[in-house]
């Protein structure tokens, strides 16, 4: 069903462009160009990003993420786990608290950067930004660019990405 809608959308939006046609070609182009790269952007880093929570999901590596009230009210996390109520300073183990806070401290290493730039440096998010990039450059080289039709173009991509992201 919902690659029905997707496709349905894409031929709506298709049609709509290639309508522009009769007003010129060099709109056209732009239009295309434009609408595309940004529906292709927008898409594929919904895709990425789909793709990386689901795998998280997979791997149970979900961070329990604490309630927005807490993290205004103790953003440090300082009542976390440990309270002190009445307890004498020489009764506490500083030791071992030290301890259980450097436990706490995450060191950044390359596993921990390879899995935050995972989505980053997706091919599917890649691949639509170089098609953004040689399609603008091929319309300069090919003196068919027009500004003022090419930036607005870039929301008709934007909005079909929109609408295809909701489906995913």
């Amino acid at each position: 069903m919902r690659v029905k809608k997707t496709i349905k959308l894409l031929a709506i939006v298709q049609s709509f462009i290639f309508l522009t046609y009769i007003i010129s070609f060099e709109f056209y182009i732009n239009l295309q160009i434009a609408a595309l790269s940004s529906f292709f952007i927008i898409a594929g880093s919904a895709y990425a990003y789909k793709k990386m929570v689901k795998n998280q999901v997979a791997l149970e590596n979900i961070d329990e993420k604490k309630d927005i009230l807490d993290e205004i009210e103790d953003p440090h996390e300082l009542y976390e786990d440990f309270e002190i109520d009445n307890i004498a300073s020489d009764e506490l183990d500083i030791k071992a608290i030290v301890k259980e806070e450097k436990k706490k401290i995450k060191i950044l290493n390359i596993k921990d950067i390879k899995k935050g730039s995972k989505a980053g440096v997706s091919l599917f998010r890649l691949v639509p930004y170089l098609f953004l990039i040689l399609g603008f450059i091929a319309l300069k080289n090919n003196d068919l660019l027009d500004i003022s039709v090419y930036l607005p173009s870039l929301l008709v991509g934007i909005v079909a990405g929109y609408f295809f992201a909701k489906e995913l």
